[in-house]
């Protein structure tokens, strides 16, 4: 069934308009009396399409669900921002997997290292993929992609949440296993760029009191490690 997000819900019908009602009738060619779904903060909107004109596809909604596929964790990525176009990648395979919020960070090794402005430029684009991604995985929310934030912000802000974790290539951190997910609603996870995180971050974070974690001997890929360690998370927290 096709899926749209809507930025509100009132009342007992849903207006669709812009590119979505374009894509609707002329991409999708729906007619009336047709199924649609609706997401709005996390609710499923099962509809039937009651309607086309020049304002827009008129849908009535028949029922509504909290969205199966969000998971009861919070979990923000806090991403060193990589070279070239494989921030694109994590972002679509972080917000399939589960991941809420997404925050590109600056670190000491960071070898992209784009000013406001420019990121600014590419931030639209991001937060599209986003929300194709949202769309395709059958989320209920569309994840927010964040401008750029310093490192030590991104500790910070990080700390706050029940479960704050950063990928640390040195052995020596926890293994997940070893980690107590219960009752835990919020989690950060900061991984680092090509080449990590320099000791002097990795300090800061541990002084944090965030949580040093150790993916095994192999040294993953920046693009592969946030994969591997949402899988792991959504897994040990009952989301997989």
């Amino acid at each position: 069934m096709p899926r749209f997000f809507v930025p509100e819900v009132s009342g007992d019908h849903i207006l669709v308009t812009g590119g979505d009602a374009r894509h609707i009738s002329y991409s999708l060619r729906m007619a009336t009396g047709d199924d649609i779904t609706f997401c709005n903060s996390g609710k499923d909107y099962f509809c039937k399409i009651e309607s086309f004109s020049e304002e827009g596809v008129l849908c009535k909604i028949i029922s509504s669900e909290n969205s199966k596929s969000e998971p009861d964790v919070f979990l923000t990525l806090y991403q060193a921002l990589p070279k070239g176009d494989k921030f694109e990648t994590i972002i679509q395979k972080s917000i399939e997997l589960g991941a809420s919020r997404i925050v590109p960070v600056m670190t000491k090794r960071c070898v992209s290292r784009p000013d406001d402005k420019s990121f600014a430029k590419k931030l639209t684009r991001y937060n599209k993929i986003a929300e194709e991604a949202a769309k395709q995985s059958g989320r209920g929310i569309i994840p927010e992609i964040t401008p750029i934030m310093d490192f030590d912000k991104a500790i910070k802000e990080a700390s706050e949440n029940d479960l704050p974790l950063i990928c640390y290539e040195r052995e020596g951190g926890k293994r997940f296993s070893e980690i107590d997910f219960k009752g835990k609603k919020t989690v950060s996870l900061i991984i680092g760029s090509e080449g990590g995180f320099d000791a002097s971050e990795a300090e800061k974070a541990i002084d944090k009191g965030i949580i040093p974690i150790w993916l095994g001997e192999r040294i993953l890929r920046c693009e592969t490690a946030p994969v591997a360690a949402i899988s792991i998370i959504m897994n040990l927290s009952g989301n997989i």
